[in-house]
């Protein structure tokens, strides 16, 4: 009778601990959101603010010289965050980092609204610095910790809504940055950008969010890296080494450690770097390409070609957080690749002179698989340990803000003297060739995986040991 009663016993605890796992995730889910909702309000003051300081530069300094000076302070101040934030993320909570990031940003939005009129030219590159730094110091520090605040298997479906939130923002900060200046002004559309950053602050600050602080060194890489764990293990250790080696300079070794502790990762993220460069041809060449076509409003085509991109990035998070749920698996790296093929080949095309009809399809493409790649690229280095994570994201952000901005300089100088079309399609020529090669890398790295397995599997049956079909867990390797 005993025995009977045992069974019993063990499936009451059993569908005890599945309800609890079930409320815990949705819990987490419904915290994630939460989080995500302050987020975008706070990308809808980003966005905000990128068209109405900028505007603000030029009415104020009366130079386009001045506003391009405003983005290259705000782009290195990107760059240097980068370089730091993973050590940051070893010594502070993710919480920590996110809920300053906005305090920060929030607080020189105040000062440049107080500021006297002598002092508006120090104040403006004082937003430029701390916008720049803490906007990337959010953003390592959000996505480096998705997989500790929602689970490994559900990582996909969190960057998706997380993007999905930031596309949505961008839309809304861009079609209404003119209205909002024309009607209210300046500095009423400061307030409102300052407004943003409190209140995802204030959401920051009311929620439990786990990550940073070395989160990997208490089992959390265990859990958060997955598939890697075999791979991320070694990795570690050699970080650990190299801290210790370094000391308040950790950052350097560890970083460059993450970017070796799986196969191609450090090929993916320099496809990123040349990806952001490519990006930057489009961004500047498109004002060029609109008043070509309606000289008299030029803004009505870049506006349009930006609402309909961010139509076909929602669709793709749709399409990728239906997968994710389904499946339980993300795009993965091959997933990135490809996406980039795409993507650079539709913003080529978007500058061929197709009708319009053609050109919003082709928007709708590029806006879709540059949803793909983001979902993909961020998911991807998710899988590596929680204490090489947050290095590289950082270093990430480093190069995507490096590419950018050599980019922007490049680009300007060559749209002087060449078309519009030439100058995107020689910039995202270049990450298409970047792409190809990491396609054929990671092809390569699946084939090797295969053998090995196809070897591991014939030896065992030379020894009479049945086929157990154990993976290596490299999964990293294959995307």
């Amino acid at each position: 009778m005993g025995s009977a009663d045992g069974p019993k016993a063990d499936e009451a605890d059993g569908g005890a601990r599945n309800s609890r796992e079930a409320r815990e995730a949705a819990v987490s889910e419904r915290r994630f959101r939460f989080l995500v909702a302050g987020y975008a309000v706070s990308s809808y003051g980003t966005f905000l603010n990128m068209v109405a300081l900028n505007l603000f530069v030029y009415e104020t300094t009366g130079r386009a010289l001045a506003m391009g000076l405003f983005m290259a302070v705000r782009l290195a101040s990107g760059f240097v965050a980068g370089l730091v934030v993973g050590g940051l993320l070893v010594r502070f909570s993710a919480k920590t980092i996110m809920l300053w990031a906005n305090v920060g940003q929030g607080a020189v939005m105040l000062v440049l609204i107080l500021a006297p009129d002598g002092l508006l030219t120090g104040a403006l590159m004082a937003v430029s610095v701390v916008i720049g730094a803490c906007g990337t110091l959010f953003m390592v520090a959000l996505r480096s910790s998705i997989p500790e605040m929602v689970g490994e298997d559900r990582r996909a479906w969190a960057n998706s809504l997380s993007i999905t939130g930031r596309s949505l923002a961008m839309v809304a900060g861009f079609a209404s940055a003119g209205v909002v200046v024309s009607l209210v002004g300046y500095t009423a559309a400061f307030v409102v950008d300052m407004a943003t950053f409190v209140a995802c602050a204030v959401t920051v600050a009311l929620l439990p969010i786990a990550g940073g602080r070395g989160a990997g060194g208490k089992g959390a890489d265990a859990k958060g890296a997955g598939g890697t764990a075999s791979e991320g293990s070694g990795a570690e250790r050699g970080a650990s080494g190299a801290s210790s080696a370094t000391g308040g300079r950790r950052w350097r070794p560890v970083a460059f450690l993450a970017l070796a502790a799986a196969p191609g990762m450090g090929l993916m993220v320099a496809l990123r770097g040349v990806d952001a460069f490519g990006s930057s041809s489009h961004n500047a060449a498109l004002p060029i390409y609109s008043t070509s076509l309606d000289a008299s409003n030029p803004a009505v085509f870049v506006s349009a070609f930006w609402c309909v991109w961010a139509l076909g990035n929602i669709g793709a998070q749709q399409v990728i957080q239906r997968y994710a749920q389904r499946t339980g698996r993300s795009v993965g790296a091959l997933g990135f690749g490809y996406g980039t093929v795409v993507m650079s080949a539709a913003f080529i095309a978007a500058f061929a002179g197709f009708p319009l009809a053609v050109t919003a399809v082709i928007a709708l493409i590029a806006g879709a698989a540059d949803g793909l790649t983001e979902v993909a690229y961020t998911s991807h280095l998710q899988t590596l340990p929680a204490t090489l994570r947050g290095h590289a994201f950082g270093l990430s952000a480093t190069f995507e803000n490096l590419g950018f901005g050599v980019g922007m300089i490049l680009v300007a100088a060559a749209l002087d003297r060449f078309s519009p079309l030439a100058v995107v399609g020689w910039s995202h020529g270049a990450a298409i060739v970047v792409a190809v090669v990491f396609l054929l890398r990671v092809a390569g790295v699946r084939r090797a995986d295969r053998a090995g397995r196809a070897g591991l599997r014939k030896e065992e049956a030379v020894e009479g040991r049945p086929d157990r079909g154990d993976r290596d867990g490299a999964e990293v390797s294959g995307g």
